[in-house]
């Protein structure tokens, strides 16, 4: 019999634990920030085949995406709140490309399997393919938001052995400000806490999913309920 899995992705485990009610606002910012981390994603791998992306093409698939991500939300800006979340948008774009991100890759999903019978899928948004990688947000998290360090978390449950970064570039200053801090190691106890959590939700909201078919790395956790 095909052994059959309960799997949540790493943001349902971080709503799960602190949800709240998203605004227009917050649509907004998701809007932007899909654009950034589409524009990102693409011009840095660009830059890891050699390819040297100028700032125009960035800019204006920023803009293609954030003008189709408030289309699809049916969310309408004034012209002005358009140009002033399109200039902090090319603001992070440039920080982006003078930091230690640029030409990185996005890392493979993984599945963090807790006691064979619930995965978790974590995905930071960079990585070096050997030792370190990155998650990025567009504001300045510092201190670290709880539901940003549950996230780092489960990030580090998926790729034992690396070191874990938290790459800031804030698009609400001028001119933006970037922040890359090294998130501290896991505890066991922090590890064991947030394993508990991670399949409790699982357990709860689960989608079922028969292991052998799933086709990311897995890295196995055995935890008390």
């Amino acid at each position: 019999m095909p052994t059959v899995v309960k799997t949540v992705a790493a943001h349902e485990v971080v709503q799960a634990v602190y949800p709240r009610e998203v605004t227009e606002r917050d649509e907004v910012g998701m809007a932007v920030g899909k654009a950034i981390d589409e524009t990102l994603s693409r011009f840095s791998h660009e830059f890891s085949q050699g390819r040297r992306p100028t700032l125009s093409a960035m800019n204006r698939l920023a803009t293609e995406t954030l003008d189709r991500e408030l289309a699809d939300a049916d969310l309408a800006l004034t012209p002005a709140d358009r140009l002033g979340q399109l200039a902090a948008v090319s603001g992070v774009l440039q920080a982006f490309r003078r930091s230690e991100v640029m030409g990185l890759a996005r890392p493979r999903s993984r599945l963090v399997l807790i006691n064979e019978e619930v995965g978790v899928y974590a995905q930071p948004d960079y990585w070096n393919s050997r030792d370190r990688f990155y998650e990025m947000k567009s504001y300045l998290a510092r201190p670290t938001p709880p539901d940003v360090e549950l996230q780092l978390r489960l990030f580090q449950l998926a790729f034992p052995g690396f070191r874990a970064f938290l790459a800031c570039f804030d698009r609400h200053a001028t001119p933006v400000v970037t922040a890359i801090d090294e998130v501290p190691p896991l505890t066991v106890e922090v590890a064991e806490t947030v394993l508990r959590v991670a399949y409790r939700t699982g357990r709860e909201q689960g989608v079922d999913k028969v292991l052998v078919y799933i086709d990311h790395p897995v890295v196995r956790y055995a935890v008390a309920p």
